[in-house]
Parts: structure tokens; C-alpha cells; sequence
């Protein structure tokens, strides 16, 4: 047998799926993660897939990881003690970056500290113009003076970022030699080598971040390595990219700024594949694990793309999956402010100790023990049975803040579901204002341990028509690792106005870069099929201060009639903006190429639908929308394709917990996917 297996690295489970490539059937289970030991759960899932499919290592013919493990360490601050090199005179690069506040509106609101602080950041003394030529040389002795100082500092590793170092690295290129001479421990980072783009704080930036992290991803990665070999895993293990694709682990030890959002991207890709399947060709995606909740927008079967995502309190500048991270999951904490009110996160219980309910020493009330306090989720265990639910450490957490507020038990409860509810609203009517959308328009796919608890209650409230769960919810993240292409984004800075003139420019761009990601898909990645390559130019009317993207037709630069790109930039730019100015000239900054090698997917199995009344075969005792009731409980396994439902209802399967409020008719689609329709709206809140 040959299986192809997927990892997702959460922050309270790791998800495994594994898929048999013969008999065309999917097994999952979760384990706790480990963030003590990071890579012991990978081997202890591995484990329980023998213990539960036997799924042995020697039967594993692919693997691929999602992990958080760089992520984690820049929003807890464990990265290595960095400093950096910039031009002389300008190292407040990182202290001005755009002078903007994180939120305008806030009273108290203040720009984050810096990776590299100011005490660690040293000029040097030399200078590369905007065209690329020299001004002044690298000074030698400039640069060992800041070496000195920068290990006087305790510095483990040191960023370069010179001013204009994408149009012309050679003063990079130089410096990181003689450091080399000079300080042979000092692990070492070029800006131009991280993403070689126009504008100095973005550039530096983005490499700081990956500096930061890089060492303890690559350790991480080597001792995955070396894990996995030990136990008989043969193939090389790959890994979940940010821009949704995947590469080989190998390759990503010295890229870890590409992968810091592999998780939250596995996850979009993994519901993008469920709604290709379905048809659905409208759909948001809700990914609720035990810390965030990651919201995307899917439209045809694909997710948006962009730059300037936020990793902790920094952006990076590196093609990505667009989400939208929100600070509520399973394990998010509610407490009581100064001022007397109920607050729910951004901090969280985690695996460890976790939610009080779980029985593993947590003694803060969290969105979960919430659910539990009202009997929606008093079963007797929880992934795959990893977790036992204990209503009374549940009740003992809630109990001391409804005493606080002066409320019911029950009152608070579903006070702290609905604060978490109203924090996803918010952000996803934010979204969909910023990429013009009608929420109500979409169906709301959720996924995660906490997704299909939560969508309901947000889709009621967002006025949503249709819920979607996929049948297996709690490892989606895992699943999408499986159906990822091999890609990467290459990018050279332009700045030269579209005119028919400078198509040979372009064409010749086009063709290195091509070049260049030919050999990464076949050296680098050892692939055997044939690549696709995808142009785009980062373009703006002369003046503006950002740019958009747009596709660059071929054809058009072969015989230099850079009309249909400029009529395809306007078009963009009037979608965008609601106008376009077709007589302004046109500037393109950047030209970037994506290369896709796909790989072989799963195929989802397909029943046929029988339409047909299922009743249940228990009920619990709960409290719903301020009073209680009798809800029915259904289990996941007896629900096939055509299974109508009623509402109120828990559906509980191994991997996660589907609670549905009243006001919803439920059904199963051929694909097993729970369809949960909105048919009555007085019970909004």
C-alpha cells in the first residue's frame, strides 16, 4: 500500500491525515501537540496511525507538514538576538518604518518594539545609487568596527540591508564574505537574497523576520529530518508554503519566511479543494483552532492572494494566501477587565494546561469550557478521544465570573460565545468591505475543532443563507497540505513606465525569471513534470504611491504591443477604485512569475443522495439562546448522503463538535459535507 500523508501543527492538536493512494480512502486522527518537544507529535501521530489504521512508516510514500513553529517564535519573542547593517545614516530604517500607528482609533495604541532594536542596528559606510552604480565603496574597516560592536551586543546573527541592494547586491554580497572572515560563528542574512524588492523598510523588514527565525526553523527541520528517517519514513518530507503551495523540507530550512503562514494557508487550500468538489463557487472560509480564527475569501475554487500580511505584530512582504486572523479560538481566554466588563482573548489556554474542562490543570475560563457550562459539548471525549470533557472544571472557571458580572452561569456562558462572535463579525464585514463583497452572497465553509461549534452562531448573525462542514472539519488543515502544488514566487524590481519600448525589457525579465524557477522546480525540487509559469507586473498610474497586480500577457511582450497589459491594468484599477484614467501613463515597479508544479490529489468519494428524515437516537439537556432546551444529538457516522435533520442539534464525530442552533434545516450532500441552511432568523442575537 501507498499512502499520502498530511500534517497540520495546531496550537492545542496536530491534525494527520493520510490518504491510500489504491483504495482512494482517507483516515485521520489528532494528538496533542507537544510545544516542549516540537516534532514529537509528528512522531506520536505517526504512531497512532498504525495503532489505528496500521499505517505503517515503510507504507508512507509522500509527506507533507504544516508547523508553527516560526510563527510561534516571533509572537512569543524566542527567536535568536539579531543585529543589523544598513547604509550609514540610515539605521531607523525598523524605528520609522511607514510612521503609521496599529490602530488609529485607539487611545492607547502603540507601535510594537522592534525584532532588532536600536542598540543592535550599525551603519556602514557605503552607498549603491537607485540606478544600481556605486557611490561610495564598502569600507572595510567600517564594517569590522560594526562586527565589534555587534558582538560586544551579544548579536547571534546579523540582517544586511543596504539601500538599493535589489537593483545591484554586490555590497551585500561583499559584506556577508568578510563577516564570514571575520566572524565565522554569525549566522548571516542578505535582504536581496530574502525578497529583493523596492522600498527600504518593507525589505528590511521582511528579512529581519526571516533572520529572526531562521536558525531555530532550520533545527527544527533537521531534527524532523532525522525523526522521520529514524522510524522509516523514506520519502523526502515537504512542507506547506504561505502562498499555498509546498516545498521540500530541505529547501525551506533556508526559506522560513515563506512558510511562517504554512498553517493558516493549509487550511484555505484544504477548504478551497472541498469547494471545487461541491461547486461552490462562492464561499468563506472559517478555520476556528485552539488560539485564532482564520477567515478567507474563496470564490471559483480559489482563495485571494496578496502581500503585507501581519506575522505577530509585523508585516511581511512575501506573496501569501489572503487571511484574516482573528485572536478567538477554542482556547481563548475570558476574563474581566478593569472596568468591569467580560473580555474574550487574544491570549489562549493552548494544549497546555488548555481549556479547565479538559482535565489538564487550566484554571481560566475559555470560549470552550463556555460551550461545555451549557451542555453543547458534555460528551465524553474529544479528538479521537485524546481529551475527556468534565462539566464540573468547566462550571468552576465560568462560575466566578458570572458571580462578578452578577449574572447566570448560563448568562455569562453564552455572553462569552457571544463576545468571541461579535469579534468575527466585526473583522469579516471589515474584509468584505475592503474586497467589495455581499457577505450574504457566500456560503460560510467552516473547519477546525471550533469552526463547525461557531458558524452557526456567525452566520446567523452575518445574515448568511448556508453553513458548509466538511466530513472530516477537525483535519482540513491536513488535507489541504495533501492537495497543495509545488510553487514559489520569483520577483524583480522594474520601475520603468509600460511603453511599447521597454517590452524587450520585460520579455527578457520574464524569460530570466523563468529561467530561474525552472531550475528551483527541477534542481531544487527534484520535479518531473512539466511547470507552469504565471507573469504578473505590479503596476500604478505615475504618481501613485502603491501598486496593483496584473497578469502580463506573453504574447503581448513577443511582439511588444503592451496594449492589452495596459487595457488589463485599467480594468483592474476601475474594479478596484470604481474609476480609471486611460490617458495617464503607466508605470510598472515590479514584475513577479509564480511557477506551479502540480501534484496528484485525493478524490473525495462521492455517494449517492438519498433523501431521507434521520431521528436521533439521544438528546441532551442544554441552554441555547437564553433558555433551555432539548437538543438532539446526532452522530456523523449516521448521517450519509441525503440525511435530513432537524435543528436544534450537536453532531459529534471523532475530530470535532457541529452545535446548531434553532432556525437551521440540515441535509448531507453526496460528498458528505453537512449543507445547514438558515430558514429562520427571530433567534439572531
Amino acid at each position: 500500500m501507498a499512502y499520502r500523508v498530511g500534517v497540520d501543527i495546531g496550537g492545542t492538536f496536530a491534525d494527520f491525515c493520510a490518504f491510500d493512494e489504491t483504495a482512494g480512502q482517507m483516515g485521520t486522527v489528532k494528538v496533542l501537540t507537544t510545544p516542549d518537544q516540537p516534532g514529537q507529535e509528528v512522531i506520536n501521530g505517526l504512531k497512532a496511525l498504525e495503532d489505528r489504521f496500521g499505517i505503517t512508516p515503510s507504507d508512507i510514500s509522500y509527506f507533507t507538514h504544516g508547523t508553527t513553529v516560526g510563527i510561534n517564535a516571533i509572537i512569543m519573542r524566542k527567536g535568536i538576538r539579531l543585529a543589523m547593517f544598513t547604509t550609514e545614516n540610515f539605521c531607523d530604517v525598523l524605528e520609522l518604518a511607514r510612521l503609521k500607528m496599529p490602530d488609529p482609533y485607539h487611545l492607547l495604541s502603540a507601535r510594537p518594539e522592534p525584532l532588532v532594536t536600536r542598540d543592535l542596528v550599525f551603519g556602514v559606510a557605503e552607498r549603491m545609487l537607485a540606478d544600481g552604480s556605486v557611490d561610495s565603496p564598502l569600507d572595510p574597516e567600517s564594517l569590522k568596527a560594526a562586527v565589534a560592536a555587534a558582538q560586544g551586543r551579544g548579536a547571534e546573527g546579523i540582517v544586511i540591508s543596504f539601500l538599493h541592494s535589489y537593483r545591484n547586491p554586490a555590497h551585500e554580497q561583499l559584506a556577508k564574505q568578510l563577516i564570514a572572515d571575520i566572524a565565522p560563528e554569525m549566522h548571516v542574512f542578505c535582504s536581496h537574497e530574502v525578497r529583493p524588492i523596492i522600498r527600504e523598510y518593507e525589505r528590511s523588514s521582511t528579512a529581519v523576520i526571516h533572520g529572526y527565525v531562521q536558525p531555530r526553523v532550520s533545527e527544527y527541520l533537521g531534527a524532523l529530518q532525522d525523526a522521520l528517517k529514524g522510524i522509516g519514513v523514506a520519502p523526502e518530507p515537504m512542507i506547506t508554503k504561505s502562498n499555498g503551495g509546498i516545498m521540500s523540507v530541505e529547501i525551506g530550512k533556508t526559506a522560513c519566511v515563506e512558510m511562517l503562514l504554512s498553517g493558516t494557508a493549509a487550511g484555505v487550500m484544504g477548504a478551497a479543494f472541498v469547494a471545487r468538489a461541491a461547486g461552490e463557487d462562492k464561499v468563506l472560509s472559517l478555520d476556528i483552532g485552539g488560539t485564532s480564527a482564520d477567515v478567507a475569501i474563496i470564490t471559483e475554487g480559489q482563495p485571494g492572494y496578496g502581500m503585507n500580511e501581519v506575522v505577530g505584530d509585523f508585516p511581511i512582504y512575501v506573496p501569501t494566501v489572503s487571511v484574516t486572523s482573528i485572536g478567538e479560538g477554542g482556547g481563548s481566554i475570558a476574563r474581566i477587565d478593569a472596568a468591569g466588563l467580560l473580555t474574550v482573548g487574544p491570549d489562549s489556554a493552548g494544549s497546555t494546561p488548555g481549556p479547565a474542562a479538559y482535565g489538564r490543570g487550566g484554571t481560566e475560563a475559555t470560549i470552550t469550557d463556555a460551550f461545555v457550562t451549557l451542555g453543547l459539548l458534555d460528551l465524553s471525549a474529544l479528538g479521537y478521544g485524546m481529551v475527556s470533557v468534565d462539566r464540573e472544571k468547566a462550571v468552576s472557571v465560568i462560575q466566578p465570573l458570572a458571580d462578578k458580572l452578577g449574572s447566570t452561569l448560563e448568562a455569562t456562558a453564552e455572553g462569552i460565545i457571544g463576545i468571541a462572535v461579535s469579534g468575527m463579525f466585526r473583522e469579516v464585514t471589515k474584509l468584505c468591505s475592503r474586497r467589495g463583497i455581499d457577505v450574504q452572497d457566500f456560503s460560510l465553509l467552516a473547519f477546525g475543532g471550533g469552526g463547525p461549534m461557531m458558524a452557526c452562531f456567525l452566520a446567523r448573525d452575518l445574515g448568511m443563507k448556508r453553513v458548509i462542514v466538511p466530513s472530516s472539519p477537525g483535519v482540513l488543515s491536513a488535507l489541504g497540505g495533501l492537495t497543495a502544488d509545488v510553487r514559489n514566487d520569483f520577483t524583480q524590481t522594474a520601475y520603468y513606465d509600460l511603453h511599447p519600448s521597454n517590452a524587450p525589457r520585460m520579455a527578457d525579465t520574464v524569460a530570466r525569471l523563468s529561467e530561474k524557477a525552472r531550475r528551483w522546480m527541477v534542481e531544487d525540487q527534484q520535479y518531473e513534470g512539466t511547470p507552469v509559469f504565471h507573469a504578473a507586473g505590479e503596476m500604478r498610474y505615475r504618481g501613485q504611491s502603491f501598486e496593483i497586480e496584473v497578469p502580463i500577457d506573453p504574447a503581448a511582450l513577443k511582439s511588444r504591443d503592451i496594449t492589452p497589459i495596459a487595457e488589463a491594468f485599467h480594468a483592474e484599477h476601475r474594479r478596484l477604485y470604481g474609476h480609471a484614467d486611460t490617458d495617464a501613463p503607466i508605470q510598472i515597479i515590479a514584475i513577479n512569475l509564480v511557477v506551479t508544479g502540480h501534484s496528484a490529489k485525493p478524490t473525495l468519494p462521492k455517494g449517492t443522495v438519498q433523501p431521507h428524515a434521520v431521528v436521533a437516537a439521544n438528546t441532551m439537556r442544554a441552554f441555547v439562546d437564553g433558555a433551555p432546551c432539548e437538543v438532539a444529538l446526532y452522530n456523523r457516522a449516521d448521517l450519509p448522503p441525503g440525511a435530513n435533520f432537524t435543528s436544534p442539534c450537536v453532531i459529534a464525530q471523532d475530530d470535532t463538535t457541529t452545535i446548531v442552533p434553532a432556525g437551521f434545516a440540515g441535509t448531507v450532500d453526496a460528498y458528505g459535507n453537512l449543507i445547514l441552511t438558515l430558514t429562520e432568523t427571530q433567534n439572531a442575537h
